[in-house]
């Protein structure tokens, strides 16, 4: 464990932002889910709405530098893709 006043600080502050960083990643798995179960389940408008909540979280991740952003760019693309298999 850290001694000086600043390294405890330190300490602190990353596992309060690990459990932010969790909470946001969890969150897009969640919604990255719901957007596949819509899909599956053949319901276009649901998977619509529902991709684009996710393109926002996504991105929204990507910006807190929770998710590097060419994997946020990789995880939209596919899923829109797959969004549009539907519509197709």
């Amino acid at each position: 464990m850290a001694n000086h006043k600043s390294a405890l600080k330190r300490a602190r502050q990353s596992l309060i932002r690990r459990d932010r960083n969790r909470a946001v990643k969890t969150r897009v798995k969640n919604v990255v889910k719901s957007v596949r179960l819509a899909v599956e389940e053949g319901a276009g408008d649901t998977a619509a709405t529902e991709l684009i909540l996710a393109t926002s979280l996504i991105d929204k991740a990507a910006k807190k530098g929770v998710l590097h952003k060419k994997t946020a760019a990789r995880k939209i693309s596919r899923l829109s893709k797959l969004v549009n298999t539907i519509s197709a």
